[in-house]
């Protein structure tokens, strides 16, 4: 089961994502991405610490939020990756292409929310 939370601090939309992202319940995480998307927002930061597992598509997903926001210059944060998501990341290289932050708190400075 997915647990999706949503969370505005400052101008910037938290998105917590809890559970196991796959096939079936990646459409979840997107339509709340596409969403924030159609409205521009600025800055996204999505917080993966209850995420165990993430397969291909949850990582699509991830890569076409970036894209888009990427095209009115929006800012995507990644934070809180565990275990086997994180080597999925680093394998894939996608380490290179994210903001990829430790916890929220640190995503939160690096992105001028906390000012």
């Amino acid at each position: 089961m997915l647990n999706i939370e949503t969370d505005v601090i400052k101008d910037c939309m938290i998105i917590r994502v809890a559970g196991d992202v796959d096939l079936y319940s990646s459409p979840q995480i997107r339509k709340v991405i596409l969403e924030q998307i159609k409205k521009k927002q600025k800055k996204m930061l999505i917080d993966l610490k209850g995420v165990g597992y993430m397969d291909s598509s949850g990582v699509a997903t991830l890569v076409e939020a970036l894209q888009r926001m990427k095209e009115y210059k929006g800012q995507l944060g990644i934070c809180s990756i565990q275990g086997s998501v994180r080597d999925v990341f680093e394998l894939s290289r996608l380490d290179r292409v994210f903001d990829i932050f430790e916890d929220e708190e640190q995503a939160r400075k690096a992105c001028h929310v906390d000012d």
